[in-house]
């Protein structure tokens, strides 16, 4: 190996746990981080706005992977694009901006799976480190964080109505706090990344940008890793091409992948780390055989339910204003809960169910999905995309889920608080009421909120990836850090908890100098 320079840590992808983790480990000024990121700096314009037009303008951009699935079987076939972000600060760039850590139920879960250091008590602190929350500083939320997280400001009346409709039906409102004491059975309004002044505060807004002079950090972007070099059973540094030139780098200490659930299990497999007959199967030598990689795959996945509205309702400032976590039937009261709702005065449909007027969207989401898919290579070439098969319902208890929030949005719709608002369905329809229909128009409409996590899990059991300090099974010198190690996915948008990961994966590694 022709090592063209060293360093004490090398974090590959400058993503929500990425950017955490270089500022952090790069504190210590005796102790040299490279950061690579394939895609580029975070110049673009429209990623630090906050409106809607801007933010969707960058899905499906050069700044985005370009990821879909495969056909999905259970989707009528239907192949589903999942938006990652190819930028600094990765999806965080990209994403709708909502904070939402997920309930403490999920970290608790993770713990008893055998993760010790990772129930919810043990990962607060870590949410907090992060956060200069603008309410405050709590027993729940922490003041003075690089991340700056907002509540919201001024929704729309009907969106008002939708808290209201809550708490008609029992639910609990009046500033609830998704992120507080208790996530669930309260309708409230989503805290959001933003500063202050209404930017997008992206995790290179917050962690990178702060760092840019250190002179023991460097980042170097449009840089993408082909591979892991590994000497010994150990991962001792990284290959990338830039500006198509090939450089290998040496890692001192430890190399760290932070690429997102479809990227870092793809880049372990091309290194020789995967199930043995795929890599056989493409020619690449096996240097662990580890059958869990890229196994384990879940996302979050919402449709629309849809109203004309009777009067005209100001622009939302984000893509769902108000909210809503709740259980899909009773009996699960010590669970997490599977069903979430995305409220706000737009109309969140496909375009044959859009009408030229006013409207409003209950969009509910399955949050805890028993489908699991799988992420493969393509081919030993690095410029290939992974491929992406998610399986999306293919558990009937999934579709039960979400027929239960188009039911719950139709008891919300009907409340009083919706009177003066509430117009002619548009979708699925008043007409569409068996199960049946339901399932049909499930099917043919659901889509991710591109929430994918799993596919390098933390665990201990056969299909583990890494274990709770995040080191990847049988070779030193190599963790993963990012939203692919969840074992099972969070309640609710996944990026704080990804942030999380970025935190606590750094004070394990400081610890273990």
């Amino acid at each position: 190996m022709n090592f063209e320079q060293k360093f004490d840590y090398i974090v590959i992808g400058a993503g929500s746990a990425g950017c955490v983790l270089a500022n952090r480990l790069s504190k210590d000024s005796n102790v040299s981080v490279l950061l690579l990121e394939a895609g580029a700096p975070d110049t673009n314009a429209e990623i630090h706005k906050t409106d809607i037009q801007s933010m969707t303008s960058l899905w499906g951009s050069k700044l985005d992977w370009g990821y879909s699935t495969e056909p999905e079987l259970y989707l009528n076939k239907r192949q589903v694009a999942i938006a990652q972000g190819k930028v600094l600060g990765g999806s965080s760039s990209l994403n709708a901006m909502m904070y939402v850590r997920g309930n403490r139920r999920d970290f608790d879960l993770w713990n008893q799976l055998g993760n010790e250091g990772w129930s919810y008590e043990e990962v607060l602190p870590y949410f907090k480190k992060s956060e200069d929350y603008e309410g405050g500083a709590s027993e729940f939320h922490g003041v003075g964080g690089p991340l700056s997280v907002i509540n919201y400001a001024n929704p729309a009346p009907v969106s008002q109505a939708f808290v209201n409709a809550a708490m008609e039906l029992g639910y609990q409102g009046n500033n609830w706090d998704f992120n507080g004491e208790r996530q669930e059975d309260g309708a409230g309004f989503y805290q959001s990344t933003r500063t202050r002044n209404n930017q997008r505060c992206s995790t290179a807004v917050a962690f990178l940008n702060p760092i840019l002079e250190r002179s023991n950090f460097t980042v170097q972007t449009k840089a993408l890793v082909t591979r892991l070099l590994i000497s010994k059973g150990r991962v001792v540094g990284v290959e990338y091409t830039q500006d198509g030139t090939l450089h290998q780098v040496k890692a001192e200490s430890e190399v760290i992948v932070s690429c997102g659930s479809f990227d870092s299990p793809r880049l372990l497999m091309l290194s020789g780390i995967g199930e043995a007959n795929h890599l056989k199967s493409l020619d690449i030598p096996v240097a662990v055989d580890l059958p869990g990689v890229g196994l384990n795959l879940q996302d979050h996945l919402l449709l629309g339910v849809g109203y004309k509205c009777k009067q005209e309702q100001p622009a939302p400032n984000l893509l769902a204003e108000a909210g809503l976590f709740t259980r899909s039937h009773s009996g699960l009261e010590n669970a997490s809960p599977d069903l979430q709702f995305f409220f706000g005065p737009v109309q969140f449909l496909e375009p044959e169910y859009l009408y030229d007027g006013p409207g409003f969207t209950f969009a509910p989401i399955l949050i805890s999905p028993q489908s699991r898919g799988r992420v493969s290579l393509r081919s030993n070439n690095p410029q290939d995309l992974a491929i992406v098969r998610t399986n999306y319902l293919e558990k009937e208890a999934d579709v039960q889920v979400l027929i239960r929030g188009i039911q719950l949005s139709r008891e919300l719709v009907h409340t009083h608080a919706f009177d003066e608002f509430r117009g002619e369905e548009l979708a699925p329809g008043a007409d569409v009421t068996s199960e049946s229909g339901l399932s049909e128009y499930i099917r043919k409409v659901a889509s991710t909120v591109w929430h994918p996590v799993g596919t390098c899990k933390m665990g201990r059991d056969q299909n583990a990836v890494v274990d709770p300090q995040l080191k990847v099974h049988g070779i030193e010198g190599l963790r993963v850090a990012d939203a692919s190690i969840m074992p099972t996915i969070t309640s609710g948008n996944t990026n704080a908890a990804t942030i999380m990961i970025g935190e606590k994966a750094a004070d394990m590694i400081i610890a273990s100098r």
